[in-house]
């Protein structure tokens, strides 16, 4: 690689300013994929727009797959691969389900509501240890979410059920993909995910398919271009940094979502959802600061003479059916102690 080309700039910048990039531009990239979805919906069903958008970004892909041939896909995470795919596939019917129903602001500010998702499903799935500040924070935005659906004022239908569907779904998803990044290349993170998407989509497809007029296929192309830019970007960002670093710039994807709403749609979203949204976006940077901390207090710890036993309990009761079939999430033996170091959680 030349000393100066714009690669090799870009890989000497510190590895969260790179993370934050990627996933400030997988943001800009998902609010325009969702603006094309709410297009496309006024022809096609949404079981329909999720094939299309899985078999164009499967298109895009292609050309890399010719380039670097079948053995860029070798892996032995198969599992972990279709794993991921049909969390994916759920995730995304709600999400496109709900595009169609409800404005694409309110859509995305609910969306935010991710890693509060995590920290329950960390507490009860994996038995973590989640303390008061955190639960705190979990509460905190969970009543922002409340704020966006204000129920008893407005109506919380199915939409607003569909889109924290989603988002449960999509923090699991996320992990997945962190694991996958371990080992896998961002690009055959993606293709992996389309390949299995696109079948699993077209059985239900079948059953309420439209044929898509001519107009629409400018917004198809549109579609697979934006969803897979962005899921290249969100793949880098992943394998640039620690999630807790760059979630935050996730939030990126509501000033964007807002702008393109206004301009294409004539929507504008209320006071009550930037106030709920802020709430969310208050309470989830602050259980990442949390994690942060944790985190940098562990590497400080000295380890402890069981540490290597504790360890591998640790991994058994959290990959008890293998690390192929779900993220293997380590829970090494100083962690309980180094909390404790940096104050409750």
């Amino acid at each position: 690689m030349p000393p100066h080309s714009p690669r090799a700039f870009f890989a000497s910048i510190p590895a969260p300013v790179r993370g934050g990039l990627w996933m400030t531009a997988a943001a800009a990239c998902f609010a325009a994929m969702n603006a094309l979805i709410r297009q496309l919906a006024t022809d096609l069903p949404a079981l329909e727009i999720v094939f299309f958008r899985n078999f164009a970004g499967l298109a895009f892909m292609l050309p890399w797959l010719i380039r670097h041939g079948p053995s860029a896909l070798r892996t032995n995470h198969h599992r972990l691969y279709l794993g991921r795919s049909a969390i994916g596939f759920a995730s995304m019917v709600m999400w496109f389900t709900a595009l169609t129903m409800m404005p694409l602001a309110e859509a995305t500010a609910l969306s935010f509501t991710a890693p509060l998702f995590a920290t329950l499903a960390a507490a009860v799935l994996l038995h973590e240890t989640v303390r008061l500040r955190r639960w705190t924070a979990t509460v905190v935005g969970f009543l922002g979410a409340m704020i966006v659906l204000r129920p008893g004022f407005d109506t919380v239908g199915i939409a607003q059920i569909l889109v924290l569907g989603s988002t449960a779904t999509a923090g699991i998803n996320a992990v997945m993909v962190k694991q996958l990044t371990r080992t896998e290349p961002a690009s055959a993170i993606v293709t992996y995910m389309t390949l299995y998407i696109v079948p699993l989509s077209l059985v239900p497809a079948l059953f309420v398919w439209v044929m898509p007029p001519l107009h629409s296929l400018p917004w198809i192309i549109l579609l697979g271009l934006f969803a897979t830019l962005g899921h290249q970007a969100m793949t880098r960002a992943f394998a640039a940094t620690d999630t807790s670093v760059i979630m935050p710039f996730d939030f990126a994807r509501l000033p964007f979502v807002a702008v393109i709403a206004w301009f294409a749609f004539g929507e504008a979203p209320d006071i009550w959802t930037w106030v709920g949204a802020a709430v969310i976006v208050a309470a989830t940077a602050y259980i990442a600061q949390r994690e942060a901390a944790i985190a940098r207090a562990e590497l400080k710890t000295p380890p402890s003479p069981v540490a290597p036993a504790a360890a591998n309990e640790g991994a058994a009761a959290v990959s008890a059916t293998g690390p192929e079939e779900q993220p293997e999430i380590e829970i090494p033996a100083p962690a309980r102690s180094a909390k404790k170091s940096v104050g409750d959680d």
